[in-house]
């Protein structure tokens, strides 16, 4: 499957509130103990995608609140850019819609249907 990826850079222009998102975040991996000799990204700077979810207002579970950013599955918070932050994102990319879909989430009664139809009915 071939996909067209518009990447925004955040200093640009921010997702819409609530939105799942490709971003781009950069960073340097903690130094590794001499236990691990073999690891190649101990103290490497990294730039990579992951899956996020913006938010306009968002309240950690230490109570800190937020304004503009992203949040990863382990619910780790980042900033765009530009602002304090040890894994700022640089830019993002709407993620694409589910397969034969125009939306980015089905929850409850309607995944089962969804999963059927982009089967094609198994």
């Amino acid at each position: 499957m071939d996909a067209v990826v518009e990447w925004v850079d955040v200093r640009e222009r921010l997702p819409k509130d609530g939105m799942p998102v490709a971003a781009a975040t950069t960073g340097r991996y903690p130094r590794g103990s001499e236990a691990e000799p073999d690891d190649t990204e101990s103290g490497q700077d990294f730039w990579l995608v992951m899956p996020m979810r913006f938010a306009a207002r968002h309240t950690s579970e230490d109570g800190s609140r937020y304004q503009d950013c992203f949040i990863d599955s382990d619910r780790i918070v980042r900033l765009p850019c530009g602002r304090p932050c040890a894994e700022p994102v640089t830019h993002w990319a709407y993620l694409p819609a589910l397969p034969g879909m125009t939306v980015h989430s089905v929850v409850g009664e309607g995944v089962r249907t969804a999963l059927q139809d982009a089967r094609g009915r198994d």
